[in-house]
């Protein structure tokens, strides 16, 4: 029998951990939910070390993700696509920074623990995101991890920039290869 549906969930934690009252001001608290979200997602033992959250213009919480590969079995269960399929779903926009006649919403913001790899970069593409902000660095997740991150363009933030999408590297960076190296040094999976 085929499969009709897709089923992917959030852990149960989340929704006790995560203030969905609260402003989160400025690009340093942004990233710093990201990277709470992927350090409770190892140490919950829920999946992998990623943490990604939208962010609506009164930077507020329109959804959050975590990596939930190995738990559904599912390759794009990314911590981003995880934020951007739940965050389409809460506003019922496929765009999220375009209403149903194309009128510009925004500014939307992905807050996410790291780098997104070439799966997730394809989908901010077409999330409609106007920011993005970046933890730590692909080349520290492939270091500390051993995960793959597939290619990217040479100037991958070029082709976002270009896209209407102002991309800001290195926010909690340390903090984000904390939790990166966790996981790494405890053997996790590598998916």
């Amino acid at each position: 029998m085929l499969y009709a549906q897709v089923h992917l969930t959030l852990p149960a934690w989340v929704h006790e951990s995560v203030d969905t009252s609260r402003v989160y001001a400025g690009d340093e608290s942004k990233v710093e939910l990201a990277v709470f979200l992927s350090r409770t997602n190892i140490e919950s033992g829920s999946g992998g070390p990623f943490g990604a959250a939208v962010f609506g213009p009164d930077d507020r919480i329109i959804a959050v993700g975590v990596n939930r590969v190995l738990p559904h079995s599912c390759s794009v269960a990314h911590a981003e696509t995880m934020a951007y399929m739940l965050a389409q779903q809460r506003t019922q926009r496929p765009r999220l920074n375009e209403d149903a006649v194309g009128t510009h919403i925004g500014p939307i913001t992905l807050a996410t623990s790291s780098q997104p790899c070439c799966q997730c970069y394809g989908a901010t593409v077409w999330a409609g995101i106007d920011r993005l902000l970046i933890g730590a660095r692909s080349e520290d997740v492939e270091t500390l991890t051993e995960f793959d991150e597939g290619p990217l363009p040479a100037d991958w933030v070029g082709e976002l920039e270009r896209r209407g999408v102002a991309v800001v590297s290195d926010v909690c960076r340390e903090q984000a290869r904390d939790v990166l190296r966790a996981y790494g040094e405890s053997g996790g999976a590598r998916y």
